[in-house]
């Protein structure tokens, strides 16, 4: 069973559920503040938005607002989110079950996405996940939470934003997830657990822009670590703008 969800929203509240069956699609258009938007996914190679840039058959979500609230559930294997969120003040929960899963997702793609409150909570393995913040214009308070238990995954997130919080707690067998946080006050917590895990964390801190609060009066970052593994390949960069290069 095939079935292809089109949706237009503007300034309302949504709740979408994609039943147990195979290539659900779902296309977001929206435009409007204080959306409230929970989708529900069960199945096997399920889409939200966007063409994924193998061809997929997914058009475009362009999602852009102010006070968002995402709740989006995903359980199943090979599905895909994917498509650019422009949005101030907005959160974000994320929950995946399942294997080869993939999202590429990117908050502020040509516009603004100051105060971002973003939730993982991923189970499984061999997933990829690309997340960008701040990808044209530098953002300013981001906290980031992200709960990974299953091995093999793949993470490459970048942010760039001025007073950042980014934790993380990974249970697992090799992983791979490649971090880099940019632009004013950065503080990084890791907890890891499992072998052969391959980690690359880069922080570069700048210069603050207007507003973005008293924790950001003197740029610098800082990094908790907590590893427990045999066989890590842990990279860090640590650096300021000016000498970022």
């Amino acid at each position: 069973m095939n079935k292809l969800l089109s949706l237009f929203l503007l300034l309302s509240t949504g709740f979408i559920f994609a039943q147990a069956t195979d290539d659900n699609e779902i296309n977001i258009t929206q435009t409007g503040d204080t959306l409230k938007l929970y989708i529900d996914q069960v199945g096997f190679g399920n889409k939200i938005g966007g063409n994924n840039g193998s061809g997929g058959s997914v058009s475009s979500m362009a999602i852009t607002g102010s006070s968002l609230e995402f709740d989006l559930d995903f359980t199943g294997n090979q599905n895909v989110l994917f498509g650019p969120v422009i949005a101030d003040s907005s959160v974000y929960k994320l929950d995946f079950t399942g294997d080869s899963n993939s999202i590429d997702w990117n908050i502020g793609y040509i516009g603004s996405a100051d105060s971002s409150d973003i939730n993982f909570d991923v189970t499984g393995s061999s997933n990829t996940f690309d997340l960008d913040q701040g990808y044209a214009f530098s953002a300013e308070r981001l906290n980031a939470d992200l709960i990974l238990i299953g091995s093999s995954n793949i993470f490459d997130i970048d942010w760039e934003a001025d007073d950042i919080t980014w934790d993380w707690e990974v249970t697992g067998s090799s992983n791979n997830i490649n971090t880099y946080q940019k632009d004013g006050s950065q503080y990084m917590e890791v907890d890891l657990t499992g072998d052969s895990a391959d980690v690359d964390i880069t922080q570069v801190s700048g210069t603050c822009v207007s507003g973005a609060g008293n924790s950001c009066a003197s740029p610098d970052a800082k990094l908790t670590l907590d590893i427990t593994s045999d066989n890590a390949v842990i990279q860090i960069n640590q650096k300021d703008s000016a000498n970022d290069s």
